[in-house]
């Protein structure tokens, strides 16, 4: 093992949200696959006496992006759940529970990489397994919600949730917060004050913070298609 960067990691293959039509469900999945990623990337990277750097170019980015991510799902699909699904607000709450849950699991990754006295305890098997658990719970917490979601919400609700989904995650906090509250005024308060904070310590310590994923643009129609002159209609036509 060596103390270079690890290489960033790649957006999956097309063929994975191919399968997938609705752009809240595509974001979402493509965003868990990236993360699920870059965990492992951390994972393999980890260090050890003769190389403590060599984690820092996978782990970060993983802490970050994931970060990111759990803010933003509470600050949109939390509000939406409230909004359009049955028994919303406890739904909500799942959701911020299971965020803080995660978000104490990165704060114990963020300890241990830094070499804080409170994760001296915690091996780093505990910690990678705790952190897969935690990051699948929540990816599957977050599909649910979107199922449900596409069952009482329309096509161009869910493309303005995917669009407010990546806009919020390019400005929320980039590190792990799970004691700030999670949700409505004082969470969104809680957001920004946390935000500005950790973008003075992200320039301070030059760190790399990547971009979120993009939802996907739906398939125009015909009429669009010809006017741009980008068909891509069924082959049988």
């Amino acid at each position: 093992m060596n103390d270079r960067p690890a290489a960033p990691v790649d957006e999956p293959a097309d063929a994975l949200a191919d399968a997938i039509t609705d752009t809240l469900a595509d974001i979402v999945v493509r965003t868990h696959a990236v993360l699920e990623a870059r965990l492992r990337s951390a994972e393999s990277c980890r260090p050890t006496q003769d190389t403590p750097r060599a984690a820092y170019g996978a782990t970060d980015p993983f802490l970050a992006s994931t970060s990111r991510h759990v803010a933003a799902a509470n600050a949109v699909l939390g509000p939406a759940a409230r909004h359009h699904l049955e028994h919303g607000q406890q739904r909500a709450h799942e959701l911020a529970q299971q965020s803080r849950r995660l978000e104490v699991a990165l704060g114990e990754l963020k300890a241990k990489l830094y070499g804080s006295t409170f994760a001296t305890h915690r091996t780093w098997s505990s910690i990678w397994a705790e952190l897969e658990r935690e990051l699948s719970a929540q990816r599957d917490l977050e599909v649910r919600l979107v199922e449900d979601l596409t069952a009482v919400t329309s096509a161009q609700e869910r493309d303005a949730l995917a669009e407010r989904l990546y806009r919020c995650e390019r400005r929320v906090p980039t590190r792990p917060h799970p004691y700030l509250p999670h949700r409505g005024v004082s969470g969104r308060l809680a957001r920004r004050v946390a935000l500005r904070v950790d973008r003075f310590w992200d320039t301070a310590e030059g760190r790399m913070i990547p971009e979120p994923v993009r939802p996907r643009r739906r398939r125009d129609g015909r009429i669009t298609q010809y006017l741009l002159a980008d068909p891509h209609l069924p082959a049988d036509r």
